[in-house]
């Protein structure tokens, strides 16, 4: 019998060949796996179908998050290199950041970034995790964009490329504070956006900055014990009203990704979306129930991540795993430039 809460549950064996180094050209040539939550069918279609499978009156919600060039290399004044990850803006050029290898940065510390850059490592949070104030000649996002880097996963293994300022990026994001994308809406061109439109269907949009609650490992081996980073999302008053108007008249509710997901029900009420900001640190595993989506659209996620665990408590247990025992048979993409699924 399959223990819900246990982390081992959530392993599969993944071919390390089958982890998508490079995006798919042009973005909506990805395939897609379709699986019904209910009847456990599974079809194998291409994304480009996506306009034919949503309804007409369906709304779609998407992640406008923007990807920043959150990767940066410094140097202390002994020479060694040290990386940050930048993940949330304090207040004007103090961020926090994860760093490593963190041990060896003592602190204060300044840290030489650029010609033009230098960062001040002050305190350390109760997760290692690092306060840092920049200090620029210029405009500090300017000066980012100029010295960051798109801050790929670890498991592409390769360094970062110019295009992939462009490819790791939504076409639609422009709220930007992300550290990582949110990938299932990188699968969207223009030209689908406006094919789904085209249809009837209504698009919303909503933020959240995907940060550590979404890219850090369950390492507890009860699920249940597992705790979320928090992040921080946004909803319009305008954007609560359409999600609420919809699910009134009994329309679809489509969240594209597991951060438009856990978005939508980190705002519901118990009756309602409500408008406004926040820090969320919503899990959703089996055993809970999402109250607003009725489909989602998302990629193939790693072993044992909280990603899997959500996907799986929508979907079920075995139905994912059959699914994904699929995707591995006939060659699926995985991860972040990896193909894509519609479970409804």
């Amino acid at each position: 019998m399959t223990d819900p809460l246990a982390l081992e549950t959530y392993d599969y064996h993944l071919p390390e060949e089958l982890i998508a180094q490079h995006p798919c050209q042009p973005r909506e040539n990805s395939r897609l796996l379709r699986l019904d939550r209910n009847s456990g069918l599974i079809e194998h279609l291409s994304f480009r179908q996506i306009v034919d499978l949503v309804h007409p009156d369906d709304v779609l919600v998407l992640n406008d998050s923007r990807v920043i060039p959150a990767r940066l290399f410094a140097h202390k004044d002994s020479g060694s290199q040290v990386e940050l990850l930048l993940l949330h803006e304090l207040s004007p050029g103090v961020w926090q950041c994860m760093m490593r290898p963190g041990k060896r940065v003592k602190e204060p510390q300044w840290l030489k970034v650029s010609d033009t850059m230098r960062a001040h490592v002050s305190l350390s949070d109760e997760d290692g995790l690092r306060q840092v104030r920049f200090e620029t000649d210029g405009d500090f996002w300017q000066e980012l964009e100029k010295v960051g880097h798109i801050p790929l996963p670890p498991y592409i293994k390769r360094e970062d490329q110019l295009q992939d300022r462009n490819s790791y990026q939504t076409v639609y994001a422009n709220q930007p504070g992300s550290a990582a994308a949110p990938t299932a809406g990188l699968h969207f061109s223009p030209q689908i956006i406006s094919a789904l439109q085209g249809r009837g269907v209504q698009i919303v949009k909503l933020t959240l900055h995907v940060g550590m609650g979404t890219f850090l490992p369950v390492k507890s081996q009860r699920i249940d014990q597992h705790k979320m980073h928090a992040e921080f999302c946004t909803i319009d008053p305008q954007s609560a009203a359409t999600i609420n108007q919809a699910r009134s008249a009994g329309r679809r509710i489509i969240a594209v990704g597991s951060t438009s997901a856990r978005t939508l029900e980190s705002f519901y009420n118990g009756k309602e979306i409500e408008a406004g900001s926040r820090w969320t640190d919503i899990f959703i595993y089996p055993g809970k129930t999402m109250q607003v989506v009725d489909a989602m659209i998302t990629n193939f996620h790693l072993p044992k991540s909280s990603l899997l665990m959500m996907i799986s408590a929508f979907a079920g247990i075995d139905n994912v795993r059959r699914a994904y025992e699929e995707a591995v048979r006939l060659r699926y993409r995985f991860f972040s430039y990896g193909d894509a699924m519609l479970i409804e």
